[in-house]
């Protein structure tokens, strides 16, 4: 089993910065994804920025060179370091891990709200 603990959220002017984290509890295995996710009221939950365990990144094209993810292994650790935010960043921020090699191939922290005035 595992769970996803994410922290980092809250609210900040357009143009400022957050960092989320998501620590991830139990056995996430040497071959993982990490992701975050975010979802605003009355859209579909997207991807915003992926990690895999070798280190490869992926970004949605509308936080590419705001947006940076990173990890940190020995702690079963993810980041997402928000640059520039702009108010249309508003959302719950989701961290995922999925696990192509078990049973149970997809784990979802709670979420954490950011939200940014304009």
């Amino acid at each position: 089993q595992v769970q996803l603990v994410e922290s980092g959220g809250g609210l900040v002017q357009a143009g400022g910065s957050l960092r989320l984290s998501c620590a991830a509890s139990g056995s996430i295995g040497s071959i993982n994804v990490m992701r975050w996710y975010r979802q605003a009221p009355g859209k579909q939950r997207e991807l915003v920025a992926a990690i895999t365990n070798i280190g490869t990144t992926t970004y949605a094209d509308s936080v590419k060179g705001r947006f940076t993810i990173s990890r940190d292994n020995a702690k079963n650790t993810v980041y997402l370091q928000m640059n520039r935010l702009k108010p249309e960043d508003t959302a719950v921020y989701y961290c995922n891990v999925f696990l192509p090699r078990s049973a149970v191939i997809n784990y979802w922290g709670q979420g954490t709200q950011v939200t940014v005035s304009s």
